[in-house]
């Protein structure tokens, strides 16, 4: 069984969770909200923001 792979998003932001992408966003800000709340529950997931435009990813972290 092959898992299926989503693709990169043309536009927008996406969160990346432990490598796969897992949801799209409009904005950073909004994306930077997800990812953050899913790292205060899941602290042990490496969590990135992807964006579209630069093709830079953006690591989140936990802040205590």
């Amino acid at each position: 069984m092959v898992a299926a792979t989503r693709e990169l998003p043309a536009s927008g932001y996406a969160l990346e969770v432990d490598g796969r992408l897992k949801a799209e966003f409009a904005t950073k800000d909004g994306a930077r909200a997800g990812g953050e709340e899913l790292k205060k529950r899941f602290p042990m997931l490496q969590i990135r923001i992807y964006d579209a435009q630069t093709n830079a990813r953006e690591e989140i972290y936990l802040l205590t």
